[in-house]
This record gives structure tokens, C-alpha cells and sequence, in this order.
């Protein structure tokens, strides 16, 4: 079982930068792949960004949408996961989530389908205005 908190929303200008941070309370979060997605009104829930466990090599996933601005990392003593979004545009307005899934062997570590992640947090604001 693992708890996410997010934390780090709030309001920015186009082009500015925020960080959003991600607690996870659990003992076992070294062995879940960790992921942000975002939620504007009116859209679906799209994938931003996925991580890996750290002894397979973190590998690090995004959407194409956020490639070259965001960055994702966890730092797995803490039991945290960050986002770092940069070039931050009106068009990535929304509530921005963490989300956990087990790694399990056999299938993929990060996945980019909302109901394929099992634990989620209670999401953070992210407002850009122009």
C-alpha cells in the first residue's frame, strides 16, 4: 500500500518554472515505478511524465508534449518524486497527480493508460497564465 501527497501547484507565468513534488508513504516505494499526469477541465487524464525504479536505471518517460521542458526524479531515501516543469505554457494548465504502480516482471514498468497506475495522489493546481 502506498499514500501519495502532492504538493508544490500554484500560479506562474508562460515561461516560468515550478516544482512539483510528490511524498509517498510505504515501505516498499523503492519497488514502484512512479508517474505525473494531469487533468484539465473538460479533458481526459493524459500522462506527463513515468519513472522506473532506481536499480533497473531509472529510466525516464514523457509525453510528447512535455519532452525537453519537464523533468522527472525520485529520490528513493526520502520517498519522494519530483517534477521539474520548465517553459511552463498556458496550455499546461490543470491539476497535475502523482500516480504508483508495482513493478512486476513481465510487463512494462510505465505505462502511459490512467487505469493502469494503482495508487494516486489528490492532485495539485497548476495554473499558467499568459
Amino acid at each position: 500500500q502506498v499514500q501519495l501527497v502532492e504538493s508544490g501547484g500554484g500560479l506562474v507565468q508562460a515561461g516560468g518554472s515550478l516544482r512539483l513534488s510528490c511524498a509517498a508513504s510505504g515501505r516498499t516505494f523503492s519497488n514502484y515505478a512512479m508517474g505525473w499526469f494531469r487533468q484539465a477541465p473538460g479533458k481526459e487524464r493524459e500522462f506527463v511524465a513515468g519513472i522506473g525504479i532506481n536499480w533497473r536505471g531509472g529510466s525516464t518517460y514523457y509525453s510528447d508534449s512535455v519532452k525537453g521542458r519537464f523533468t522527472i526524479s525520485r529520490d528513493n531515501a526520502k520517498n519522494m518524486v519530483y517534477l521539474q516543469m520548465s517553459s511552463l505554457e498556458p496550455e499546461d494548465t490543470a491539476v497535475y497527480y502523482c500516480a504508483g504502480r508495482p513493478v512486476v516482471a513481465g510487463r512494462p514498468v510505465v505505462v502511459v493508460t490512467p487505469t493502469s497506475w494503482d495508487y494516486w495522489g489528490q492532485g495539485t493546481q497548476v495554473t499558467v497564465a499568459s
